[in-house]
């Protein structure tokens, strides 16, 4: 039965209650009616010895009584007057007299040798019993004793028995059941009430404690429990309120730390991935969602091996988790070519069960690839180098062989160190140039510059050089004025660079052409509009793979190509550079059905907003 504690504190006050009524009635009524009990003893002693004394005459010496009628008369005189049941009983059990049976029924009587009080009085001179009469029906207690003193005895001396019916007793029992009973009853009630109220003083606070517990558990803040007293109920709700005080400070620092922990993770770059020590997941961060392409609802509480699928990583996770130590490498992933650095440690317990593994995944993606750029610059720049110094030396060592003796190879050998020297001086002037570009010690003027002055007279200084190959340059520029914001001079430095590409690499005879438009979509992040300017050839065309890698320092599509047209490997690496410091963007495309499309976006000058229409002219 699920009974409140409320009920339970009253229920069993109750019953304690109850049960101390019971006793205390079965005691009082006990002890009454052993009280009467034995005052009707004593009683019942002191008459029996008188109606002895009484009797005795009527026995002879032998104990033999004297005619019966005045034997029977004198024991109902003596019943009368001391209003008791009198029997005289021979030592054989037979009844001589019975003040309750009338002479002629004595011998219908029962034997009575076998009654407990008259065994006792034959036995000792004296006998008691309480039992219910088998003649009257009545609960009687009965004395019974010899007629004569047991030292004087004579053999055949009857017995004499006197009965008192209990009428009195049990009535007067009765009555004071009756009045227990009605005592205890309101008793009962006055104990009930007290009980309740009681109960109720005492579990109401406990009440409040469990409901205030209950919310504390749901996450309720602020809960506090009223003291109302001094006593063990009093200090327990004070006690409550210190841990609640306790328990929301630890909460509000658990959170906090959680929530730094989170924002951390969240911030972090880096990929996060902490592993309980069965290889289940605890927690990811988004940079590890990202990098493996999960999701954050489905990763949680799954086997790490359900959700990243790699030999390299499943070996290293396993190494961890059974060596319990921090380890370290390196994954690729497939089919993105993405280069993973793996940090793994060990946090948490001393215990196995409170151990966790935390892994720290490092992109150096881009980091392999600045290592590789690095590399293939450091022996570019060695091979660029060493070529034009090879050559120098070589001619050098002929003209100090004897070559300096002959005036016509003499010339021809310093006209060609010359021009080593010259392509030397303009390597390292190009490399010294981006060097300065990239870290930031080239300063570039913001003023505003209009386009088509600049592009016409770019168009001007590479004229010569296209009239050689018989080039036909195209200039298709707006009518309106196009001013953008920037350097005037490295601009002229970007489209110079392009248009020397498309002469070097269109064969004779080819077609150029340059034109300004406004650009419809942007590449930058920049809100400003933006001018895209375009420098299309006829010419052999980049492979569309080599197309990303075109801006990067001494890269060519063709070494040997290049190297015979004279080229230093930087001169897109700067465009690149220049255009990218002025807020722009540039790439190049293929140009159908031939050649290729070098794109610039430039952003507008904030004071110009300029809607293009252009008119096409050819020089």
């Amino acid at each position: 039965m699920n009974l409140s504690l409320r009920w339970k504190v009253a229920l069993g006050t109750l019953a304690a209650v109850l049960v101390g009524l019971l006793v205390a009635g079965w005691l009082v009524i006990r002890s009454v009616e052993q009280t009467e009990l034995s005052r009707m003893a004593e009683m019942l002693e002191t008459r029996s010895s008188l109606a002895a004394m009484v009797l005795r005459p009527l026995f002879d010496q032998t104990g033999q009584a004297v005619p019966s009628p005045l034997l029977h008369t004198t024991i109902r005189e003596l019943s009368q007057q001391a209003r008791l049941r009198i029997t005289v009983i021979k030592q054989d059990g037979t009844v001589l007299s019975d003040s309750a049976v009338p002479a002629e029924g004595l011998t219908h009587i029962d034997n009575h040798l076998a009654r407990p009080e008259v065994a006792q009085a034959l036995a000792s001179g004296r006998g008691m019993d309480i039992r219910a009469s088998q003649t009257t029906g009545e609960r009687t207690y009965y004395v019974a004793r010899l007629l004569s003193e047991p030292a004087r005895m004579q053999p055949g001396v009857p017995v004499i028995r006197l009965g008192l019916p209990l009428t009195s007793i049990d009535e007067r029992v009765r009555h004071i059941q009756q009045d227990l009973l009605t005592a205890f009853g309101a008793a009962f009630l006055l104990a009930m009430v007290l009980s309740l109220w009681v109960s109720r003083n005492l579990t109401k606070p406990l009440s409040e404690m469990a409901a205030a517990a209950r919310q504390l558990a749901a996450g309720t803040p602020g809960i506090r429990l009223t003291v109302s007293s001094s006593d063990e109920v009093g200090l327990l709700a004070r006690t409550l309120n210190q841990m609640t005080d306790q328990l929301e400070t630890k909460i509000k620092e658990v959170s906090d730390d959680r929530a730094q922990l989170l924002a951390m993770l969240i911030a972090m770059v880096e990929g996060v991935m902490v592993l309980d020590y069965r290889g289940t997941v605890v927690q990811v961060n988004p940079a590890l969602e990202r990098m493996f392409a999960l999701e954050l609802t489905e990763s949680r509480g799954r086997h790490y091996a359900e959700l990243i699928r790699h030999e390299g990583l499943t070996a290293l996770v396993s190494a961890v988790l059974q060596t319990r130590s921090g380890q370290g490498g390196e994954i690729t992933l497939s089919p993105s070519g993405s280069c993973l650095r793996v940090e793994a440690s060990i946090a948490g317990g001393n215990r196995e069960q409170e151990a966790c593994a935390v892994f720290v995944f490092h992109d150096i993606t881009e980091l392999r690839r600045l290592e590789k750029i690095r590399k293939d610059f450091v022996a570019n720049v060695s091979h660029e180098l060493r070529t034009p110094l090879t050559s120098i030396k070589g001619y050098v060592e002929a003209l100090l062989d004897g070559g300096k003796d002959d005036p016509s190879t003499a010339a021809a050998f310093l006209e060609i160190i010359m021009r080593q020297s010259n392509r030397l001086n303009l390597i390292l002037d190009d490399l010294l140039q981006l060097s300065q570009i990239e870290s930031g010690q080239v300063l570039f003027r913001r003023e505003p510059v209009e386009l088509r002055a600049l592009l016409e007279r770019t168009v001007a200084v590479i004229k010569p050089l296209a009239d050689k190959k018989h080039h036909t340059i195209e200039l298709s520029l707006p009518d309106e004025y196009v001013v953008v914001e920037g350097d005037e001079e490295r601009l002229v430095q970007v489209f110079i660079n392009l248009l020397e590409n498309a002469v070097k690499y269109t064969p004779d005879q080819g077609r150029i052409s340059m034109a300004i438009r406004q650009a419809t979509q942007s590449r930058t992040a920049s809100p400003r509009p933006m001018i895209e300017i375009v420098v299309a050839d006829s010419g052999i065309g980049i492979p569309e793979a080599d197309r990303p890698r075109v801006f990067e320092r001494f890269y060519r599509v063709d070494k040997a190509r290049s190297r015979e047209l004279g080229g230093t490997g930087l001169g897109l690496a700067i465009v690149k550079h220049i255009v990218e410091a002025h807020s722009g963007h540039v790439w190049v495309e293929g140009n159908a059905p031939r050649g290729s499309r070098f794109v610039v976006h430039l952003p507008v000058a904030q004071e110009s907003s300029t809607t293009i229409s252009t008119a096409a002219g050819s020089i």
